[in-house]
């Protein structure tokens, strides 16, 4: 490995189940070294996790970057979004954080969508209408359920603000990351006094909001890091994988990981009614419409080891449907359903079974997708495949084929902590992160031309998921 040309930076994945780091030469975009240590997440009834965890996991990782770390002058951590992070007067958490896929908020989330004036109104004022996995439900839960913790809280966090006030002692939190929570508006780009109102939040339990470029703070001496190193703002995991892959507008992005995720970065501020699009802002002065489906890859693999079938296993044929919505759903606002297989025959085979768990998967991302670009976007727009599916050969050739749009896979990996990284070396260099991210070439790797969309699946798994509609949302 050559030196490094330039400064050292680490960027900090903080995922649902493990924390990554990377030390990153700020010139190049060169991975000098990388860590990874795992955290656990609990099996019920709902999805929490103790950030505690996290940070021991991160001393972990960082511990396998060796002497680089050292030598680092920035660090910033993307930290999965929506999660609420409780601390007490101890600055210590009152108890598990609250993670994005714990839907067990779906009661509360109907509430306040009705007491602040229906779904327009959500989506007007605070850019995106809360479901059960933003933050906002979360506390609303905390109050109702467990109101002693709620009583005993001093200060609400976000994941990446947990870690990065760790850091720092500072309580901050960039504005990425805050358009998920639910309180903070996109229209003022302030918190919404309103709805913290309406949830019972004293708006001096929540972060100061970073400017983008603004510095959360140093490190603090005697951690794992370099003492006095300038730690950038960070921000959420979708804005974090926008700035690692230098995004522009209208460039659109599928992510398959445990979730799946489709965004593009727009100069205009979304507001869908419907909640299919989170009106989420960027970590850099624009936006980053978003839908996100709970049940992904890991849906997926979950099915192919109940067929004992290889992830790979997939055949062709057949008219069976297979809507993988194991955990609920959020996209479409599905809270309580439960996966649904119909159309099998004497002869459907396991593998046209797993074929049509990927499609049902990557259907609902696509039906998404169309909501999520501008109007303006051109129809034969590469889609960017990103995440740990998009290696995976059936993922993509599944996204081809119901999507009819060119596909082209970055070969970069670990983009969230790699636009963490770009937005550490853009606070030092002084630079817009997403040039960086460019400039580091993230985004490049093997293109694959577009085939002829399959609107037969395509209609049948629409037909299957409307005549299926009411059984799919009862409790």
């Amino acid at each position: 490995m050559s030196a490094p040309e330039g400064p050292l930076v680490i960027g900090v994945d903080s995922s649902t189940q493990s924390a990554k780091a990377l030390v990153v030469d700020a010139a190049t975009g060169q991975v000098v070294a990388r860590g990874q240590a795992p955290h656990t997440v609990s099996a019920g009834p709902g999805r929490e996790s103790d950030p505690e965890e996290w940070w021991r996991a991160l001393e972990a990782a960082l511990e396998q970057c060796g002497r680089a770390v050292e030598e680092a002058a920035a660090v910033s951590v993307g930290g999965q979004q929506h999660g609420l992070v409780a601390l007490g007067a101890d600055g210590r958490p009152v108890r598990p954080a609250l993670l994005w896929n714990d839907v067990r908020s779906a009661p509360q989330s109907d509430r306040l969508i009705e007491r602040q004036g229906g779904p327009e109104r959500w989506a007007e004022r605070i850019g995106s209408v809360p479901g059960p996995a933003f933050t906002v439900t979360k506390w609303a839960w905390l109050c109702d359920n467990e109101p002693e913790a709620a009583a005993a809280t001093t200060a609400v966090r976000l994941p990446h603000d947990y870690l990065t006030g760790r850091m720092t002692g500072q309580g901050t939190t960039d504005r990425g990351d805050a358009s998920g929570t639910g309180w903070w508006a996109t229209a003022g780009q302030n918190y919404d006094e309103e709805t913290l109102e309406l949830v019972g939040l004293r708006p001096e339990l929540l972060p100061r909001v970073l400017t983008p470029g603004e510095a959360a703070g140093t490190v603090r001496p005697g951690l794992p890091l370099p003492a006095g190193a300038l730690v950038a703002a960070g921000t959420g995991d979708n804005m974090a994988a926008a700035l690692g892959l230098g995004l522009r507008p209208g460039q659109p992005v599928l992510s398959l990981g445990t979730s799946g995720t489709v965004y593009a970065v727009s100069p205009h501020r979304p507001t869908d009614p419907t909640g299919t699009v989170a009106g989420f802002a960027d970590a850099r002065g624009d936006w980053l419409p978003l839908a996100c489906t709970l049940n992904c890859t890991l849906a997926v693999d979950r099915l192919a080891a109940l067929l004992g079938l290889g992830r790979e296993a997939v055949e062709s044929g057949g008219d069976v449907t297979l809507l993988p919505f194991l955990d609920g759903e959020r996209t479409p606002n599905l809270p309580y359903a439960s996966g649904l297989l119909s159309g099998l025959r004497h002869g459907t085979t396991g593998g046209q079974v797993l074929q049509a768990a990927y499609d049902g998967a990557v259907f609902a991302l696509l039906r998404a997708l169309d909501e999520v670009l501008d109007e303006e976007t051109p129809r034969d727009a590469p889609l960017l495949l990103i995440g740990g599916g998009a290696k995976g050969t059936a993922w993509r050739e599944t996204v081809r084929r119901l999507s009819g749009r060119p596909v082209r896979v970055p070969r970069a990996e670990e983009l969230v902590a790699l636009g963490a990284a770009a937005q550490a070396a853009g606070l030092l260099l002084e630079e817009d992160p997403a040039a960086v991210a460019r400039r580091w070439g993230t985004a490049e790797g093997p293109s694959y031309e577009a085939v002829p969309r399959d609107d037969a699946a395509l209609a049948r798994i629409a037909g299957t998921l409307a005549g299926a509609d009411t059984l799919l949302r009862q409790r």
